[in-house]
């Protein structure tokens, strides 16, 4: 296809299966709504609310990603508009991140006392509240809603009808692909910025086996549940590179480096082996098999109806 060709059937093709593109219209408006309830609900406190806005725009994005060849440019275009708006609401971000970190890390040996302990906490706290405060405006909300509406109407266009589970096997076997090519030969010797490349594959495969589980429940929630736990593991690494930083000379927490460094380093290594043990299981297959095996499962769900 073509960039910016409209997603068409062929010529003597077999219809695509009944209900099946309505689900993925449904997955899609259920994302939307989930990022509008974000930006409107009055219950939600402003880190709440980032944290909600960014999950469902992780999502909307792996999904787009999943269709981008039956949509065409027009899920590009928005995939990126999406990935720019988050760029956007990155700062807080890397704050909860480094705070998600000092909790990990107090699982383990952490030569701090509970006194210090808070007292990072409620730096880092300030810091992310600061850094919401300077990015979560009035202004970046409206642009966030401004966004979802105009999504929303693009949906009510896109030709979901069309698109049968062949399509969607595609995008997964392409993520999963994606994946795979990233996973390390050398965990313990792998640099944090290849580790959350690998981290951003894992999560879009997540999010992407979340659009097909109301559509398929039995098999994409057990490979669901072993992709969030490699995610959870890789994003625990991520977030204690991010706390590293924030030891550094002239960093915020440079008066604690010395005592957490032992601590960041032990949680790291524990994460690095249980990702390595997940990825092997999640990743055994090569792409063709993948693709190969979700296609006859497929079939096979569909001869007995269930």
């Amino acid at each position: 296809m073509k960039p910016g060709q409209e997603p068409t059937m062929a010529v003597g093709a077999p219809p695509a299966e009944t209900g099946f593109g309505d689900g993925l219209a449904q997955a899609a408006r259920s994302i939307l709504a989930d990022a509008r309830t974000a930006l409107t609900d009055p219950k939600l406190s402003e880190p709440e609310a980032v944290h909600d806005v960014r999950k469902a725009f992780k999502r909307w994005r792996a999904f787009l990603r999943l269709l981008e060849v039956p949509l065409g440019e027009s899920a590009n275009q928005m995939r990126a508009e999406a990935r720019e708006l988050m760029r956007m609401l990155a700062g807080a971000r890397d704050v909860q991140a480094a705070l998600d970190a000092i909790d990990d890390s107090s699982k383990g040996e952490v030569p701090l006392s509970a006194t210090s302990v808070e007292t990072i906490r409620g730096r880092l706290t300030t810091l992310r509240d600061a850094a919401e405060a300077a990015s979560f405006t009035p202004e970046m909300r409206e642009r966030l809603m401004r966004y979802l509406d105009y999504a929303t109407l693009t949906v009510d266009r896109w030709p979901f009808a069309a698109i049968g589970f062949d399509a969607v096997a595609d995008g997964l076997t392409v993520t999963y692909r994606r994946a795979r090519q990233l996973i390390p030969e050398n965990w313990q010797d792998a640099d944090a910025e290849h580790l959350h490349d690998l981290r951003r594959r894992v999560v879009e495969h997540r999010h992407q086996l979340d659009v097909i589980e109301p559509l398929w429940p039995r098999l994409a929630k057990v490979w669901g549940e072993e992709a969030q736990r490699l995610r959870n593991r890789l994003g625990a690494c991520q977030d204690l590179a991010v706390l590293t930083k924030f030891t550094m000379p002239h960093q915020p927490l440079a008066p604690w480096r010395s005592r957490l460094a032992p601590a960041i380093t032990a949680r790291h290594t524990g994460h690095i082996k249980a990702a390595a043990r997940l990825a092997g299981r999640l990743f055994a297959e090569k792409p063709r098999a993948f693709r190969k095996r979700i296609i006859a499962l497929w079939s096979a769900r569909q001869n007995n109806g269930k």
